[in-house]
């Protein structure tokens, strides 16, 4: 009874793996095309003299910047947006004079 209890168990596990693992993969998969198409976009926005105004508060991670703040840019980049720290990092960067 006992072995039969941890042989569930133990196949329970091997599930639950082979599911998160599969669900990892097209995880990546899915930020991965995400991240082409975003390119992309930010190319023909480029092409077409377009500027990505943002969200408000923008004037705020410029001085930050300015005053050679990058870090506590990036956190506010962050607070204000919910991006995460690759997200921000890369926003605040071409933001920076």
């Amino acid at each position: 009874m006992n072995s039969d209890l941890w042989t569930i168990i133990g196949a329970a596990a091997v599930v639950i793996v082979v599911l998160a693992s599969t669900m990892d993969a097209r995880h990546k998969t899915l930020e991965r095309r995400l991240r082409r198409m975003d390119r992309k976009l930010d190319l023909i926005m480029e092409h077409l003299g377009i500027e990505e105004t943002g969200p408000e508060g923008m004037a705020e991670i410029d001085a930050l910047l300015l005053k050679d703040k990058k870090i506590l840019a990036i956190k506010r980049y962050r607070e204000l947006t919910g991006a995460g720290l690759a997200e921000a990092k890369e926003a605040v960067e071409r933001r920076a004079p």
